[in-house]
């Protein structure tokens, strides 16, 4: 083993050699050195488990592989084919053309995100988008933060710490990425009491659970499953109206975020916002990069009260939203105030793409592609 060790070249032989020096010229020294001495090191671990020592040729070549691959960005587009359309693994929802302007616009420079260039003073990022928020879902107040699990994490953690937060079983879900409503919940502070059953949970199950320390009551919908069969659920107005009873908050987790009905389009209704807020509810929050259609966001709307509480939080800066998003957002709404979310908006497009429409464009990628393609109907998900 020990002749093994001092067969491997030094650092030196190995940067002086053409194929390094090329890389140098291309990166820079420091990062070239850097990459060696790690690469060197793992080669020292590999041959003292009993591996074999690699020859020069081989230890530069793998040397230069890994300098390429560490340069070479990973992230890169891909060609969506698995008849999801908003595939969480695949970077969500497409945008539209106006808001990847506006966020390259935002990103060239300096914005007035938190400056009212007015005044000269201070301002808050919010301003930017809260009133087009309140204006398509008719809630009072509005605040964006960098994603779903953190509008729900912030609401629970100014709204429910210490306090009972009453959940249906059947709603305890994870929805990817190991992110579980009870978990949040624990994190949060909030105390979580389940209620019902899986598949059955009735308005007396959540009232039964109600104790002085109970804070509000949370529904939150399964986005990624279903159940079907023998089921019973509560609607989102009676639990308002058992809030109304006993005092407690009704926080309404609405996941995909859908502002148009999706039953217009031949597919299962969703949750609308709208129809959220004019039930009632103390606070709806929703993911803006899935059905909206924007860049991943969460937005939160409702209660002009309950949302002032969330600003104040310290939590709230932790998970506000940056510029560049910010932009790409307000561009998305205004798509839906303007009556254009169905034409500019990726996703919407492709939903209510006809049948026509798609056969016209497989028939194009038929012939793009020449040999033996075959056109096939099929079902996507959304």
């Amino acid at each position: 083993m020990d002749s093994s060790f001092r067969h491997l070249p030094s650092v030196d032989r190995l940067i002086s050699d053409q194929r390094m020096q090329r890389l140098e010229e291309e990166y820079s020294h420091p990062f070239v050195l850097q990459v060696v001495r790690q690469h060197l090191e793992e080669v020292r671990l590999h041959i003292a488990q009993g591996g074999l020592p690699p020859s020069f040729d081989q230890l530069v070549e793998s040397i230069c592989e890994r300098l390429d691959s560490l340069a070479e960005p990973s992230l890169c587009p891909v060609i969506n084919a698995t008849g999801v359309l908003l595939h969480t693994n695949l970077g969500r929802a497409p945008l539209s053309q106006e808001a990847i302007v506006a966020m390259e616009e935002c990103a060239k420079g300096y914005t007035n995100l938190e400056i009212d260039v007015d005044s000269g003073k201070r301002g808050s990022r919010q301003v930017h988008i809260q009133s087009l928020l309140c204006q398509l879902t008719g809630a009072e107040a509005a605040l964006v933060v960098n994603n779903n699990a953190s509008a729900v994490l912030l609401a629970l953690s100014a709204l429910a710490k210490g306090k009972e937060v009453i959940v249906s079983r059947g709603q305890a879900v994870e929805i990817g990425g190991g992110f579980r409503i009870p978990s949040v919940m624990r994190q949060s502070g909030a105390k979580l009491v389940e209620v019902g059953t899986t598949n059955r949970t009735y308005l007396s199950d959540y009232e039964e659970a109600v104790t002085p320390s109970t804070a509000a009551l949370l529904r939150v919908h399964s986005s990624n499953f279903r159940l079907v069969g023998f089921i019973q659920s509560v609607t989102i107005e009676e639990l308002i109206q058992l809030g109304e009873r006993y005092g407690l908050l009704v926080l309404d987790d609405l996941g995909s975020g859908c502002l148009l009905d999706t039953a217009r389009f031949g597919l299962d209704p969703e949750p609308m916002v709208q129809h959220s807020i004019a039930a009632g509810v103390g606070l709806a929050m929703f993911s803006a990069d899935k059905l909206l259609g924007g860049p991943q966001a969460g937005i939160i709307v409702g209660q002009g009260s309950l949302i002032a509480r969330l600003q104040r939080h310290p939590l709230a800066r932790a998970v506000r939203i940056d510029k560049i998003r910010l932009a790409g957002l307000a561009v998305t709404l205004l798509h839906y105030l303007k009556g254009e979310a169905e034409t500019k908006i990726p996703v919407w497009r492709m939903i209510s793409a006809s049948p026509a429409e798609i056969e016209e464009r497989a028939q194009k990628w038929r012939q793009f592609l020449g040999g033996d393609v075959s056109i096939v109907d099929g079902e996507s998900a959304v």
